[in-house]
Parts: C-alpha cells; structure tokens; sequence
C-alpha cells in the first residue's frame, strides 16, 4: 500500500482512530493485522515468506538466550542468519547469479543456459531481513532479551509504518515502545501529522515531478548530451533524497501519532562537507546497520591503512549489493568506498558541517566549497545508482562533456515544467531549513504550527503529482 494514494488515507483513518478507542491489551493485535493487511496489498502471497523468517527468529532468539555454551549459541545464530540471507539471496540474486556465472562459463566456447527464475521480488525484502536480522544478533550479544511474546516480535518485524522501506530499526528502540500504553496527545497528532504531510510534500510535489526529466533523460540516454545529462543527473540527486526521506518522513510522522518514535534516517546529508560525512546523514539506519555489525566485526578502522582500505570496500561493495542485483549498484558502492579512501588518505574530512562555533571568512568559504565539491562526488556516483547499466552509465558519463547542443533538447518536457522543478527545489531547500528549526514549545508556536501545515497542503495539492508512483526504495 502507497502512502501517496487514497487507500492509504482510508487506512489511516481507520487503524489510527481503533488505535486509540481499544484497550492497551488488544492493540497489539489490531496493529499486526493492519500491518499484514498492509503488506499483503502489494502480492497476498508474499506474507508467507515474512512468516517463516518471523518463526525462525522468533525460536532463535529464545534458543539462544537459553543456551550457556558458546559453540552452540554461535551455530544457533550463523542457523538464523543463513536462514535470513538464503531467502534473501533465492529470491534476490539468484537470477543474477546464474546469469553472470553463465556468461562467464560461455567465456570457454560452450553455450550455457542456467536455470533463471521468472518472479518477482518481495518488497522490501531486504529492509525487513537486516531487521530481522539484527534482532537475533543483538540477543547473542546480550543487549537484548529474547522477546518470549510471538504476536510482538511478529510486530516488530510487520510494524506497518516502516514495513516496506524502513528505517531499519534496533530492537532495544521499539519493541519496548510496541508494549507501552500510549494516549493520544492532541500536540503529538499535530506534529506527526506535520511530518507526514512534509514527507508526502517532498514525495508527490519534488521527486514524482522531477522524475519526468530524470526518466526521459536516463531512459534514453544516446539521444542526450550535455546539459540535459548534468540536468537530470543534478535532479535525480534530489528526486531519490525526497523519494526516500520522504518516505521515512511519513513514517515516522504515522508512528509517531502513536506515540511510537521511529528513528531519524536523514540529516540534510546533501550539506555534507565529505563523502564519509554524507554517508553519516543519508540513510543512517543502514549505515550503523552496516557500521555495527559488519565493518567493526571485520575489524573496523584497527590496524593499517591496507586493512582500513579493504574493511571499507568490503562494507560498500556489499552495501551496493544490497541496493540491488546490478553490476551498476555494486560499482556504485565501491566507487563511494573509494571517495572515502581517498578523503582519509587526504584528510579532507577533517572539517564538519556538525562542527560548533563561529567560523572565520576563509574557514566559511572553504565550508561551501568542500560542500560544492562532496555534492559533485555524489551526483558523479548518483549516475551509476540511476543508470539501467554499466553501458548507459559510462555513456551518461562522456556525454556530460559534450557541449555541441546546449539546448535542453527534451520535447517531452516543456521550458515552464522545467523551470518549475527548479523552482520547487528551492521551495524545497528554503522549506527544509524552517522545518528543521521550526518552533515546537513556545505557546505562540501554536498558530505556527497550522500556519505550516496549510502551506504543506497548499502546495501537495496545487503541485502535487497523483498517479500514485512507487517509492524508489520499494524494489529493494
């Protein structure tokens, strides 16, 4: 179910209000319900395959809270995480798997045909099997207990606001909060419904209008070059940022209504002075994901400089495949890896937009540019992430250099459309800034408040694009 369609605001016009009229003791169950019926909107079937992870970790988690010895607590957990990455990787990268280890085979001169798999991908697959996933590591390590109640930790996993495209949330943060009774707080209605009016403001309004330009152009790269490719590139930077923040914001604006506070998945990462800064800010549930259980298990920034280099291009090279079956999600990884490198081999890290205290004028511009520059970077490793393949993004990549045409070049999209998308992207920029820093306890900030939410309606509804477009993160 898409949060920018009608079926959804029915949804919520339901489940919230039974939320809060039954008794603390069965809103648990309605919630769980709400959630499968919720994922079971995009392909019924596809509920079956969260049940079985949810079974194998559920009985997990307890087996190893109960278990002293080591050996055996370590096998239970590698059961669980097999168990949880084979059902990720069948579904996920099997067909790619057996195309490219086809083709390498054909390399010999013999024509292979390995067996390919015609199905879809579950949705958010792989944000709800690194969430399983950390559940039953964190009850190894000890710094959580085994949840005994199959009905929570089934909601844990099914929690319908970030089901399908997270955040990625640690058990120590919500099932303790899917226990408690919340009331309903008139302040706390008004600010989650903020958030998510924001979250669908930078979803139907930014990104769904910006991805006119973006498909046209990256759709048909051979018949673009110059600025119409810096052009799509530069929007597709803000096209996924408000796809995706967008959908965290509205999830977390629906749970907190509840009173159930989901985690920050975005700090305006594209004011990051650094490319290891940027990775801080975007996508922040993934990153520690990754950060906690994969790059200090390998041994993290310990060691030399060799063994740094190679935890780091490990991380992002999975990271990347995590993103999806494509040798261009995979580069796009590694190539964000390698800007790290590079970064800490010069340290250029050094200087943090995060960083308290007044800055001289020459400390202020060098702010900017190293700002001007991490974005360049990204946008150069957004062309990889966008591309349909490695071809068309090398193609997208020498074609950003050829200047004979400077005319935008896309009959499809008017010079008015276009020069609204980069009006919206202002709105949008100056928006980011007075929501951020918004007033949120003083009693004049009442009036503030639905002074906001007008203008969030205004312009969903004036600019808004209804045709009910995916999230970009759904596919993954």
């Amino acid at each position: 179910m898409l949060f920018n369609s009608i079926e959804f605001l029915l949804f919520f016009l339901i489940v919230i209000p039974l939320y809060f009229l039954l008794p603390h003791r069965l809103r648990w169950g309605m919630l769980l319900i709400a959630s499968s019926i919720f994922y079971m909107y995009f392909k019924p079937v596809y509920i079956l395959i969260l049940l079985v992870t949810i079974l194998i970790d559920y009985f997990a988690g307890i087996a190893i809270e109960r278990t002293e010895a080591q050996k055996p607590r370590k096998l239970l957990l590698v059961l669980s995480l097999i168990s949880n990455i084979g059902i990720l990787f069948f579904f996920k990268y099997f067909n790619f798997i057996s195309e490219n280890l086809g083709g390498l085979l054909s390399l010999s001169g013999r024509e292979v045909h390995l067996p390919v798999l015609n199905m879809l991908l579950p949705i958010g697959l792989s944000f709800h099997t690194f969430q399983a996933m950390s559940y039953t590591i964190e009850v190894y390590r000890g710094k959580q207990k085994a949840e005994k109640h199959l009905g929570y930790y089934a909601l844990y996993v099914l929690y319908f606001p970030q089901l399908v495209a997270g955040p990625i949330e640690r058990p120590q943060n919500i099932l303790h909060q899917l226990r408690e009774d919340h009331k309903f707080d008139y302040a706390r209605f008004i600010d989650g419904l903020q958030l998510m009016l924001w979250g669908l403001f930078k979803k139907m309004v930014i990104a769904d209008r910006l991805s006119v330009f973006v498909d046209t152009v990256y759709n048909n790269p051979h018949n673009f070059s110059g600025l119409p490719v810096i052009l799509a590139t530069v929007f597709f930077a803000f096209q996924i940022y408000c796809d995706f923040s967008g959908y965290t914001d509205v999830a977390r604006g629906v749970s907190r209504i509840m009173g159930i506070e989901l985690m920050v998945n975005f700090r305006r990462p594209y004011l990051s002075q650094s490319v290891s800064e940027f990775w801080r800010r975007w996508h922040i549930s993934l990153s520690t994901w990754f950060r906690d259980y994969l790059y200090i298990p390998l041994g993290g920034s310990r060691g030399s400089s060799l063994f740094k280099m190679r935890n780091t291009l490990i991380v992002f090279g999975i990271s990347g495949l995590w993103h999806g079956a494509n040798w261009t999600y995979i580069f796009w990884g590694l190539l964000n890896g390698a800007f790290i490198i590079g970064e800490t081999m010069l340290r250029r890290d050094k200087l943090d937009a995060y960083a308290a205290g007044t800055h001289s004028f020459g400390q202020t511009i060098r702010l900017y540019f190293n700002q001007l520059v991490c974005f360049i970077l990204i946008c150069f490793t957004w062309v990889f992430f966008r591309a349909n393949s490695m071809g068309d993004a090398m193609h997208v990549i020498g074609s950003m250099f050829s200047f004979h045409d400077l005319s935008i070049g896309v009959a499809t999209v008017s010079g008015s459309t276009l020069r609204l998308d980069f009006i919206l992207i202002l709105l949008l920029l100056m928006l980011e800034h007075f929501y951020e820093y918004r007033p949120r306890t003083a009693v004049r900030a009442i009036s503030y408040q639905y002074v906001w939410l007008y203008v969030l309606a205004v312009c969903i509804f004036t600019f808004g694009i209804y045709d009910k477009q995916a999230f970009i993160y759904f596919q993954f």
